[in-house]
């Protein structure tokens, strides 16, 4: 694989701060062999979210209110420790935050503008209702003695 890959994108030019993200490692948990008691192969990255300034201003107040209940501090924090790798937990972690961010800054969908459902349309679903109102109708065995 190629050395750390390049910056990761959150939307069209703008891509995680590589000077702003604080990392941590520790030992993972769980089963694992020999290797497992000596790497430190889980991944903790942080990220200031409240004092950065690589996000546009509208960007960071939208994902500042959506991403309240995760916050501590204005600090969101990723963890990845799936792989055995170290270098691969870093890349999970850093592609997490990186989708997290997209997610929360995204513009709010329009809004829906109602429509009218056409006359026709109404017509023949209550022909339709009426008919297989009438077929169940006919199933109750009442007069049949």
């Amino acid at each position: 694989m190629d050395p750390m890959s390049g910056p990761h994108v959150i939307r069209g030019s703008v891509s995680l701060p590589e000077a702003e993200l604080m990392w941590r490692f520790s030992r993972s948990s769980g089963p694992g062999g020999q290797h497992v008691n000596t790497s430190d192969s889980q991944v903790e990255l942080r990220f200031d979210l409240a004092r950065t300034e690589a996000l546009p201003d509208v960007w960071k107040q939208r994902a500042l209110a959506k991403l309240a209940g995760r916050l501590v501090d204005g600090v969101v924090t990723v963890r990845s420790s799936e792989h055995r790798s170290q270098w691969r937990n870093r890349e999970t972690a850093a592609v997490r935050l990186a989708a997290l961010l997209a997610e929360a800054t995204a513009p709010p969908p329009k809004p829906r503008r109602a429509t009218r459902i056409p006359r026709g349309i109404n017509e023949r679903r209550l022909r339709e209702k009426k008919a297989r109102s009438d077929t169940k109708r006919g199933r109750s065995g009442r007069d049949w003695g």
